[in-house]
């Protein structure tokens, strides 16, 4: 299974995940001719990082809105791969529900759309766990996989509008491409991801500086879930594309969603935080701030207050009944089907996923200080 001569469109390219997967894909030994980098808007950091790999792959910059037909269609001519991991996250309700609509499930379906008239062959998803729950009755689930019954009633928009894309690209498999080809695609279904640029472990951490280096306790110690390292949801793109790519194994992963998994240790998402900080000296509070049936009716109470307040301001409260649903909720899944179906195993170790994003949260401390200093002069 090879990538060699591939030509690669990567929606999100300038995101935390769609940066490691471009780096990837440059770093392959067999090089793929081509690989295009699609978002909004790029970093002067992203951009130095690909700078870096100037090699035998051609790489071309595309900055434009994914809700625009013209652009997307330019951006797919001649392209055999499009890995889509473009996506606005919201776990607190802070983008409007409109426009989360507009990027997360119209931008996926105009892109497929694009991909049916440019003649694209492979189509991969970046799809979430939020997903498949937890549901709000907050049913835990241990060591899952896809063929665990799950009752997955979230109405929460950003889970609503990623199951909604997912079951497009799922949909769109064997769609008759304009010269007589078929588009293969499946879905990703990925853990909460973390690792080096993460930003909502730069968030958490400012909330510990803020608080004398101590992490907040916004999830049970029992709550177990199974993050998975940036790098390790990255190669799992990389070797999806190859099985599409192989006729035996394509038949096996075409029109279905994987779990992707790591082998990071079973712990809470408050406990994560201290786990990659603890040997810098951090801690974590011992307990949540109230009880947990007492905090899920306290976040009640602020979204009625949000809702009285909508006529007069937009109040959007600092947590909610799914995030702290979310949050602490045992919610654990297997990568087993992804390795039988498609060769998936993790390419960093526990370990190195630990100490690449410590040495990188160690990194910026110095800068996040002053940030956090001189917003609250």
């Amino acid at each position: 299974m090879s990538l060699a001569g591939v030509s690669c469109l990567v929606t999100g390219a300038g995101g935390f995940l769609g940066q490691r997967i471009v780096s990837l894909l440059l770093e392959e030994e067999e090089a793929l001719a081509e690989v295009r980098l699609l978002d909004k808007a790029f970093s002067d950091e992203a951009l130095r990082r690909f700078e870096k790999f100037k090699g035998k792959t051609e790489v071309k910059i595309l900055e434009g809105d994914i809700r625009d037909v013209t652009f997307l269609h330019r951006a797919c001519q001649g392209v055999s791969l499009v890995i889509h991991t473009a996506s606005l996250i919201d776990t607190l309700g802070l983008i409007e529900k409109k426009l989360l609509w507009e990027v997360n499930v119209t931008g996926t379906q105009l892109l497929l759309e694009a991909c049916v008239r440019c003649n694209v062959q492979h189509f991969i998803y970046t799809s979430t766990i939020e997903v498949t729950g937890p549901n709000c009755k907050g049913d835990p689930i241990f060591n899952g996989d896809e063929d665990t019954a799950y009752e997955s009633t979230s109405k929460f928009p950003y889970a609503q509008s990623k199951r909604l894309a997912e079951d497009s690209v799922l949909k769109a498999d064997g769609q008759v491409l304009r010269d007589g080809g078929t588009l293969m695609t499946c879905a990703l279904r990925s853990m909460y991801i973390f690792g080096e640029g993460c930003p909502f472990l730069q968030g958490h951490l400012d909330k510990c500086l803020l608080n004398k280096n101590v992490y907040l306790r916004f999830s049970r110690k029992e709550a177990l879930v199974n993050p998975v390292y940036v790098g390790n949801i990255a190669w799992a793109h990389l070797q999806a594309a190859k099985a599409l790519r192989a006729p035996q194994k394509a038949k096996h992963v075409r029109g279905k969603f994987y779990y992707i998994s790591d082998d990071t240790p079973h712990m809470s998402y408050a406990d994560l935080n201290y786990e990659l900080t603890k040997e810098l000296g951090f801690g974590i509070e011992a307990q949540l701030p109230m009880p947990l049936t007492v905090l899920y009716y306290f976040s009640l109470l602020l979204e009625i207050m949000s809702f009285l307040l909508r006529p007069f301001v937009r109040y959007i409260p600092s947590t909610n009944r799914h995030l702290v649903t979310l949050l602490n909720t045992p919610f654990t899944f297997s990568y087993r089907k992804a390795q039988q179906d498609f060769g998936y195993a993790p390419r960093y170790t526990w370990e190195e996923a630990k100490q690449g994003t410590g040495e990188w949260i160690a990194s910026v401390i110095p800068q996040r200080r002053l940030l956090l200093q001189s917003s609250t002069a």
